[in-house]
């Protein structure tokens, strides 16, 4: 059973950094993207990033490069997105998903975390 746990999110100011963790299980993920989203109240699921776990190759939603980092490791079989210079407009509830490709739409990944909650204070 595939299973995705995030941890990391929490309370931060605006311009300060945060680092997100997504442990995967229950699979080899070597042939598979994890990717991050985020969702705010009354809006849809939005592409933050998303790296290849062979290659580690990574994409990035426009909005946030520069300033968000996605990285991985494969000992601990987790994933990480280190976020700076963060905005009150990035509140949300961020979430790492997995599938076969390295795509921006949400429907295209399978399993999901529980997600975290990310407020960014003005």
């Amino acid at each position: 059973q595939v299973q995705l746990v995030e941890s990391g999110g929490g309370l931060v100011q605006a311009g300060g950094p945060l680092r997100l963790s997504c442990a995967a299980s229950g699979r080899t993920f070597s042939n598979y993207a994890i990717a991050w989203f985020r969702q705010a109240p009354g809006m849809e699921r939005e592409f933050v990033a998303a790296i290849r776990w062979s290659s580690g190759s990574t994409a990035y939603a426009d909005s946030v490069k520069g300033r968000f980092t996605i990285s991985r490791d494969n000992a601990k079989n987790t994933v990480f997105l280190q976020m700076n210079s963060l905005k009150p407009e990035e509140t949300a509830i961020y979430y790492c998903a997995t599938g076969p490709e390295m795509v921006v739409t949400a429907n295209e990944y399978r399993y999901w975390g529980q997600g975290t909650q990310v407020t960014v204070s003005s």
